[in-house]
């Protein structure tokens, strides 16, 4: 199955090739997978249902549904997103996207419980809705969706089971998971419940980009390290059919779902792409960040605004308060103390990262030694996301006492060198007086 992108209607910057392919496999008699690619909404969908034959099939193909109906009708805030990316955009089309499964979640149950022989149905769930250079991710369950960008291959959900949940908490380890009787034990799960919690990761999309969203009955049999060979060798139209083989010749025991989207980059700002991976790069190059998963990243990025600056132009002020941590982009800041340069910082320097601690005043003046443009990050949003991210916060958090212990050696080291250097001074007072 293969359809390219329209899109008018949208005024996508990207252009999108998606193919995809469902399997009953080799055990099953029913496929319980849906898979919907809709390139000219910009809506692409794999779902996993359970609740046997009648039931699952039902959910996972109500699911897409519901979640399709919901993305048309308010198609204008992909809309809006593909013009203007801003903050306000990208958190709407996040909500887009929840709103749309919680709907399908709700649907699906009061189906279960008004037929009895639908009774506990339910459908795993992830999707990847196109606005423009963004993309945004919608997850539940144990379907997963996988980028392939510059030679690697980064996961972008998490398994929503309980193996995952005892690797995340570190009460077991990864050959223990691979061997738990409870590996298919899902936590969360589209209909089981009147709601649910749905996960959702605003993307950046960059030419040559792939993103391949499967059901479990293909990850189930391929390891994460086997993907990039794959997608590096085969056509992008021959890949579907190549996983799912893979996981037939392996067993084959689920029902088999593969669907790869691939971004081109005709149509893309070079400018747009540059900055898109400038970011990226200076984030994972700054302390606080570097140990965060590339999904992590991606989140923070996805919170993050850009500003331009004239030459000349105060970026933070000496002495006020600030609440911001900036990255340079494209640019070159100075560093003023109390009105004396004392350094510069080119594309890849960070400031200001103390306030996303609190809001102290600033202890120097940065300003805008040329036209600049600078990403940044501010309190209020990170701490949202740490809220929502435990492990996440956990990271950050330790990575802010390694951050603020390096600071203290250094500065005690300072201090050190200032006390000898005043006990010479002092020491040979007496013989100057002389």
């Amino acid at each position: 199955m293969r359809q390219k992108n329209a899109a008018e209607d949208l005024r996508l910057s990207l252009n999108t090739e998606a193919f995809g392919l469902t399997d009953v496999g080799r055990k099953r008699q029913h496929n319980e997978d849906a898979m919907m690619l809709d390139a000219s909404l910009g809506l692409f969908i794999v779902a996993d249902g359970m609740g046997g034959h009648a039931a699952g099939e039902v959910a996972s193909a109500r699911a897409s549904e519901v979640v399709k109906q919901h993305v048309l009708t308010n198609r204008n805030i992909l809309k809006d997103l593909s013009k203007d990316p801003s903050q306000a955009n990208r958190a709407a089309a996040a909500a887009l996207v929840e709103v749309a499964v919680q709907r399908a979640c709700a649907d699906i149950y009061r189906m279960a419980t008004s037929d009895a022989t639908k009774r506990g149905m339910g459908t795993t769930f992830v999707c990847l809705a196109v606005g423009g250079s963004k993309g945004v991710i919608g997850h539940v369950g144990d379907s997963r969706v996988y980028l392939v960008r510059n030679a690697q291959c980064h996961r972008l959900t998490e398994d929503h089971t309980l193996v995952a949940a005892q690797l995340k908490a570190g009460t077991i380890t990864k050959e223990q998971a691979a061997a738990s009787q409870y590996r298919n034990v899902i936590t969360r799960a589209v209909g089981i419940q009147e709601s649910v919690q749905v996960d959702t990761l605003i993307v950046d999309l960059l030419p040559g980009d792939t993103f391949i969203l499967c059901s479990d009955g293909l990850h189930g049999y391929l390891s994460d390290e086997e993907i990039l060979p794959l997608v590096e060798s085969i056509s992008k139209r021959d890949l579907p059919k190549k996983f799912v083989s893979l996981a037939n010749e392996r067993g084959g025991k689920d029902n088999i779902t593969a669907l790869v989207v691939a971004i081109q980059g005709e149509a893309v700002p070079s400018e747009e792409t540059t900055e898109a991976q400038s970011r990226m790069e200076a984030l994972r190059k700054i302390p606080l960040f570097r140990h965060l998963t590339y999904k992590e990243q991606t989140a923070v990025l996805s919170i993050a605004t850009t500003r331009t600056f004239p030459g000349g132009r105060e970026i933070v002020t000496e002495g006020q308060p600030g609440e911001e941590l900036y990255v340079v982009i494209r640019g070159r800041v100075a560093i003023e103390k109390n009105g004396v340069e004392i350094a510069e910082l080119r594309a890849g320097g960070h400031f200001g990262e103390m306030g996303l601690i609190d809001n102290a005043p600033r202890s120097a003046t940065v300003r805008a030694a040329e036209p600049t443009r600078v990403m940044v990050v501010a309190r209020n949003d990170l701490m949202n996301l740490m809220k929502r991210e435990s492990i996440l916060a956990v990271k950050l958090l330790w990575s802010f006492v390694q951050v603020l212990s390096d600071r203290l050696r250094a500065t005690n080291s300072e201090l050190s060198e200032v006390r000898q250097e005043l006990a010479v001074v002092q020491a040979i007072q007496p013989f100057a007086e002389e």
